[in-house]
């Protein structure tokens, strides 16, 4: 199983995604099944295409970590999200870093109040390839946690010391 993680952009058009790459026999191909299975309300797991008919491989279920707020907000998810997605990964098939049998699932943040759709799709786009790479090579390392102790911030908050 391969798990990443990358934050790209700023501002409401940044883009937050989680990935899990894994057997579609294993743990990741029972996550991936289920989720498609079981949508709640405002969250719909989706399977994404780089264009309508041709779902990306390796298979990849487009899970949205935020609820959908608006029609503008389920067009951005649907659309300039979902077509970064499918680029960073046919991208990452392309450079080796997935394999095309496996399943991946992507967690996606879209920001509600964004607007710039080619700068959803330019993020998404950036932090799904840089999601798959941080998980093909097994990022971060133990020096690199251990490192940034006493130094934890993130893009929404960054503690006064």
């Amino acid at each position: 199983m391969q798990l990443g993680e990358s934050f790209v952009g700023d501002g409401v058009h940044a883009a937050h995604v989680n990935t899990m790459v894994g057997s579609r026999e294993g743990p990741v191909g029972h996550a991936w099944a289920t989720a498609l299975a079981t949508p709640s309300l405002r969250h719909a797991p989706f399977v994404v295409v780089m264009q309508p008919g041709l779902p990306v491989k390796p298979y990849t279920l487009f899970v949205n970590k935020a609820p959908i707020e608006s029609d503008e907000h389920g067009e951005l998810t649907w659309g300039a999200a979902q077509a970064g997605v499918a680029g960073g990964v046919a991208r990452a098939l392309r450079d080796g870093v997935v394999e095309l049998n496996n399943v991946l699932i992507a967690a996606v943040w879209v920001n509600p109040k964004a607007l710039m759709v080619n700068d959803v799709f330019e993020n998404n786009r950036e932090a799904t390839y840089n999601a798959l790479l941080v998980g093909a090579r097994d990022e971060p390392t133990e020096t690199d946690v251990l490192g940034a102790i006493d130094d934890e911030w993130n893009a929404y908050f960054r503690p006064r010391r």
